[in-house]
């Protein structure tokens, strides 16, 4: 029994030992960072002239180099921080010369050693840095280590890093695969890891969309929301018959934001589309795009099964003067989510009466007010007939 009680006393000291050891850990480590910082702080103040020098001479055709006389591993750290910074800031001629100056500082040589180190934070933040330095040599380095780690935030940091230091397309394309090869919903995301690179964006996004790969496709699609690619027009064309679910409505949506000249029968196809978001961006840009041609399918888009695609049927039909908006009226008295959602954008279209100051707006909303009254405040068939007296042509 006493040795039991002896045993509890040792095990409590030694707990109560190992929990100031923690404490007096975390202190020093508290410590060693404030003071690291204040150095740091003082080497910049120290180097201001150098870095004002630098800036000075980005323009000129003068060889940069680092300041004269020995310099201690935290005063390089601070140059090579600041030196990432303006790289990430500037392009053309001035990047170029920081990058040169990086690497004959000796820099990248010391963070691609970090790359080998057997702690995963030293690798991570050395990967970071040679990112930003724009090191094509450590690309092979950063493959692998992107072979090795599983999707995460670790294996982002250095596709990242890859997609920067890269100077062929070819390594950009093995980053996203490798990227995607998780499986995972992350387009977007690659899509805007693919537009960090220093390469030809708009020939590396017409080549991808050329690619075998659908993930790649996809990325490619997205990432050319923004971006002026011409030579894609073909391509784009042809992905929106795509068999790919995914690539067909991320081509479709990007196809209809550049307001294009649709024919009947396309409009129609795409509006019968099993992709609901096929659908709904075709529904609103008949809207964007004055189609009133296409006033039936979007009163018929009213009673599609997703709400996405109803409500921008509802809000294009309102863009399309009294014809649109008198179909909504009509679908307002109808049953079902057709009836709600109709509702709702007629009360969006009348709250807006304080809203217009142009002559046109405020005759066009008068002309949808009568209609309103017609349905819900007046006698249909004495109104319709003033319509028709006040109306104009909106198939144009």
């Amino acid at each position: 029994m006493f040795s039991n009680i002896a045993l509890a006393y040792v095990f409590i000291y030694v707990c109560i030992g190992l929990i100031a050891a923690g404490i007096i850990l975390l202190f020093h480590m508290k410590i060693k960072h404030n003071a690291e910082q204040k150095q740091m702080e003082a080497y910049r103040e120290k180097h201001r002239d150098y870095f004002v020098y630098i800036q000075s001479h980005l323009y000129d055709d003068v060889e940069l180099k680092l300041p004269p006389g020995p310099l201690k591993k935290l005063e390089r750290r601070v140059i090579e921080d600041k030196l990432i910074d303006w790289i990430e800031q500037f392009k053309g001629e001035s990047r170029t010369k920081l990058v040169s100056l990086c690497k004959q500082s000796g820099f990248v040589a010391a963070e691609m050693k970090l790359l080998e180190s057997l702690f995963a934070g030293r690798r991570i933040e050395a990967a970071y840095r040679l990112g930003g330095m724009r090191a094509e040599e450590a690309v092979p380095a950063l493959e692998e280590l992107m072979d090795s780690s599983s999707y995460g935030p670790q294996s982002i940091i250095f596709a990242r890093a890859i997609a920067k230091s890269a100077d062929r397309p070819d390594q950009i394309r093995m980053m996203l695969t490798k990227l995607l090869a998780s499986g995972k919903p992350i387009h977007h995301l690659a899509a805007d890891i693919l537009l960090e690179t220093r390469l030809d964006s708009a020939a590396l996004l017409h080549k991808l969309l050329e690619d075998s790969d659908p993930g790649l496709v996809k990325v490619a699609l997205v990432a050319m929301w923004g971006q002026a690619v011409p030579a894609a027009v073909p391509a784009l064309d042809r992905l929106v018959g795509s068999e790919q679910k995914d690539v067909r409505a991320e081509a479709v949506k990007l196809y209809l934001a550049s307001n294009p000249v649709m024919k009947d029968d396309t409009i129609a196809q795409l509006m019968k589309d099993e992709e609901w978001e096929v659908r709904a961006a075709t529904a609103k840009a008949l809207g964007r795009l004055h189609a009133a041609g296409s006033i039936p399918l979007l009163t018929a888009g009213l009673h599609d099964e997703n709400w996405h695609v109803r409500h921008s049927s509802a809000e294009s039909l309102s863009r399309l003067g009294e014809q649109g908006f008198e179909q909504l009226c009509q679908a307002a008295l109808s049953t079902g989510a057709a009836r709600d959602i109709a509702l709702s954008r007629i009360e969006q279209v009348m709250a807006k009466e304080k809203e217009h100051e142009a002559v046109e707006q405020i005759v066009s909303f008068n002309k949808k007010k009568l209609i309103y009254e017609s349905y819900f405040g007046m006698t249909p068939k004495k109104v319709a007939v003033q319509i028709a007296g006040v109306g104009g042509d909106y198939s144009a």
